[in-house]
Parts: structure tokens; C-alpha cells; sequence
């Protein structure tokens, strides 16, 4: 194809959104985050608030038990009753992904990426982890909270993020199996997690 995705899954705190700026800056290719929000919603003509109240709602065991395993990938029409639902906004994220992904090289932080792309050739699915008192540690450093609410917004945060992961997945957020590539930031540093995918994109003859 001549172009490559990383897609990056990070644990909060462990700097997994500043490797994945830093690696798309080294490369000199576009980097997606939040910005997915907005295309989806230019995509869709659905209001991007919308996007947003979904992605950022943790929603109850109750929702993540009744889920259906099977969903219907296919995006729908807005005359549909479930046109505004939360499987039809993630497939309209979905579809941005696959777009992305067959047109450019770039990096995408989160959106279950590494799933909506498992079928490409061109992609590096990259899972970034540390030890919780380096996450806490990094995490202090860049919010205005006290220790103890760090704790409980970590928690919470990685709580929803693995959640999120197996409503839309069916599959475990930290399983190793779900990636080609598990970094410890806290041993690597932010540096040289992003030699790590450079080199492992050499080994797979990955270009962009």
C-alpha cells in the first residue's frame, strides 16, 4: 500500500497520546484523536456534541451485560430508529477509521482502532502500559488534582476505557493478544517508545 497506520491503546498516565504526537511528528504523518469526532460527525451530519456525549459517558454493567456480541458494521441511513444509537455512532467512527486507513499514513489514538483495522496489512497495533506509580506520577504532572482524586480518576479513567473496549470488542482492553506491540513507557521512556515502533515497523518492512 505504501503507507502505514499505528494505532495506539495507552493506559492513563502512561503517555501513550504524547508518544503517539511525538512518533507522528517524527514521521512526518497526520495524528488523530478527538478529531475522529468531527469527521465522523461531518461524515454522518450528525451534531459532533452528540459523538462526544457517548464516547465520554461510562456506562452501567447493566449495558455491558445485555450488549450483543454481533453487531451490525454497516452504517445507517438517518431515516432508521437507530439512527442515533451508540453502535450506529461507533460505526460511523469506524467508517472514519477505515477511511484514514486506506488513504494515508497516520497515527490514531484509542476508538478501538486496533480492532476496526485487525484486517489491515499496513497497520501496528501498539498497547502503551507503565507500573500504576509511574502513570500516577506522570499523570500528576500535567493535572491540577490532589493524590488521593488522581487515584480515583485514574481508576476511573482506565475502568471506562477497558469497558468501552469490551462493549464494542468483546474483547479484554489489556490483552497482549490484541496488539502487535506492548511497550512499557516507564522503562523505554517516551523516546524510545517511538524508536521501538520505528524499529518494529523496519522489521515488518513498514513504510510510510
Amino acid at each position: 500500500m505504501g503507507h502505514t497506520v499505528i494505532t495506539i491503546a495507552r493506559q492513563y498516565g502512561s503517555g501513550g497520546k504524547t508518544i503517539g504526537k511525538m512518533l507522528a511528528e517524527d514521521l512526518g504523518i497526520h495524528f488523530y484523536n478527538r478529531e475522529i469526532l468531527r469527521m465522523a460527525s461531518d461524515e454522518s451530519g450528525i451534531n459532533e456534541q452528540l459523538f462526544g456525549q457517548v464516547d465520554e459517558r461510562v456506562k452501567t454493567n447493566l449495558l455491558y451485560r445485555i450488549a450483543k456480541r454481533i453487531r451490525n458494521e454497516e452504517v445507517l441511513p438517518p431515516d432508521s430508529d437507530d439512527f442515533l444509537s451508540t453502535n450506529n455512532l461507533f460505526n460511523y467512527q469506524a467508517k472514519v477509521i477505515r477511511q484514514l486507513a486506506d488513504e494515508e499514513s497516520c497515527v490514531i489514538i484509542g476508538r478501538c482502532a486496533d480492532y476496526v483495522l485487525q484486517d489491515y496489512d499496513n497497520v501496528v497495533s501498539v498497547f502503551i502500559h507503565g507500573p500504576y506509580d509511574f502513570c500516577l506520577e506522570q499523570a500528576m504532572k500535567v493535572n491540577a488534582k490532589s493524590e488521593s482524586e488522581m487515584r480515583k480518576y485514574m481508576e476511573k479513567r482506565d475502568k471506562y476505557r477497558g469497558e468501552y473496549y469490551k462493549y464494542y470488542t468483546g474483547k479484554d482492553w489489556f490483552d497482549a493478544r490484541n496488539y502487535h506491540l506492548c511497550l512499557d513507557s516507564s522503562k523505554l521512556g517516551f523516546d524510545g517508545c517511538v524508536e521501538a515502533i520505528k524499529a518494529y515497523m523496519k522489521v515488518r518492512g513498514l513504510s510510510v
